[in-house]
């Protein structure tokens, strides 16, 4: 045996070698896949946006805060009812506000913006990765399949070509999925964000 043909023996062990890792892979993507579109419903559902409650409030906030009443600032803070980022961001910015620590408030901002870029990072990751490993799912047992196919084991064919149509279905509707998720929480966020951005635009105006 030449030194070519091992190199390429060695390249084919290792590349076969990877199908099951590659199989276990695939499936815990589209079981992930499936927990997220149970988590993406569930937030849909509980998503409520009132423009005229954030809209007086904010009033309410800013004239407060022109008269320096820091706890009236607060508490108008707290009835904000909005989706959950934001809710949670009003809430948690009434405790500083309350200590006129809105420097703090701002910091904060970043930090649910940071929270929502890794919320939108799990499914852009299976978006990306999926169809990587589809395609290796459906590469990998290409090999043994022609060798099937020279050898006339058309059984060895018949299945390993099922396992390559197999994979490459299985990784598309885990990258559809997370693509899906990605686009339509983005839109969610950046509504979100727009929300706090007005919040903070408020507090700061009104010093």
């Amino acid at each position: 045996m030449d030194a070519t043909s091992y190199i390429f023996n060695i390249l084919y062990t290792f590349s076969s070698s990877l199908l099951y890792p590659v199989v276990i892979i695939l499936l815990l993507l589209v079981i992930f896949s499936l927990m997220l579109i149970g988590e993406f419903l569930s937030e849909h559902r509980k998503r409520k946006r009132d423009i005229r409650n954030l809209e007086k409030c904010c009033y309410l906030i800013r004239k407060s805060i022109e008269i320096n009443n820091h706890a009236a600032a607060a508490n108008s803070l707290r009835d904000i009812k909005q989706n959950s980022m934001v809710t949670s961001f009003a809430q948690e910015s009434a405790k500083h506000l309350e200590k006129n620590m809105i420097p703090s408030i701002e910091w904060m901002a970043q930090e649910f913006e940071i929270k929502m870029a890794k919320r939108l990072e799990q499914t852009r990751i299976i978006a990306t990765i999926s169809p990587m490993f589809g395609l290796m799912g459906t590469l990998i047992p290409l090999g043994p399949a022609l060798i099937g196919l020279s050898t006339g084991n058309i059984a060895q064919l018949a299945d390993n070509l099922m396992i390559a149509f197999a994979t490459t279905v299985v990784g598309l509707f885990a990258g559809a999925v997370g693509y899906v998720l990605t686009q339509v929480r983005k839109r969610w966020y950046w509504q979100d964000m727009a929300d706090i951005d007005y919040i903070l635009d408020t507090l700061e105006g009104g010093k």
